[in-house]
């Protein structure tokens, strides 16, 4: 396969969206195609996710704080790396993990981790882009149920719906980098090289601040 030339003007990009929205499958077809460095969530290394989705109210805490500080850490070794020497291309933002923690978390809980997530969050480097991806409730559950993730068998039908339209809230007031919002129903970067292609033309023809894209635009 190709490689590919992302605008020089994007040296650190994330893409994002709720469980089953593709984000993963995309940074690593992006950093493949595009010679770009990976930086991943790694889910399956939590040993509180299984319980999690088995019992929310005994292990919420402790799963969010894994997530917290496995994503601190990865954004602090970011920083360390020459941005303008290399691409990157992750598939979370830090800014986004209380999101997660609201859904979660009781009260009590939630200030915890609101004291610890201050405490430890490092000044990242703000993206060059974020992508945004987009997909309604009834398909982010059947994508999660078909790739059929070990961890993921317990997630609740109604978690995946309050996720997405925590994901809506979160990027409709997003500011704070050039986002380009994908609906990603009729995309499938994985199996159709060219939907990715279609994808690269729309960022390197991106101007404004925020943007949208979807087959047919």
């Amino acid at each position: 396969m190709r490689a590919t030339r992302l605008p020089d003007k994007y040296r650190y990009i994330v893409v994002e969206g709720p469980i089953g929205a593709g984000k993963t499958s995309l940074a690593r077809i992006m950093s493949e195609r595009c010679g770009a460095v990976s930086m991943l969530e790694d889910p399956e290394a939590n040993p509180f996710l299984p319980g999690f989705y088995q019992n929310p109210a005994r292990y919420a805490l402790s799963t969010q704080l894994y997530f917290l500080f496995q994503r601190v850490n990865q954004v602090r070794d970011l920083r360390q790396f020459d941005l303008f020497g290399r691409v990157t291309v992750a598939d979370f933002m830090l800014d986004k993990d209380p999101l997660f923690a609201r859904l979660t978390l009781d009260d009590d809980e939630f200030k915890l981790y609101r004291q610890i997530y201050a405490h430890l969050k490092p000044q990242a480097p703000t993206p060059d882009l974020v992508i945004y991806l987009q997909a309604v409730p009834e398909t982010l559950i059947e994508r999660v149920r078909r790739r059929g993730a070990s961890y993921e068998k317990g997630i609740p039908d109604e978690y995946l719906a309050r996720l997405a339209e925590a994901y809506m809230r979160f990027f409709y007031d997003y500011t704070a980098a050039p986002l380009l919002v994908v609906n990603s129903e009729n995309l499938n970067f994985v199996d159709s090289p060219g939907d990715f292609d279609l994808l690269l033309e729309r960022i390197g023809a991106k101007r404004g601040p925020r943007e949208f894209f979807s087959l047919g635009n």
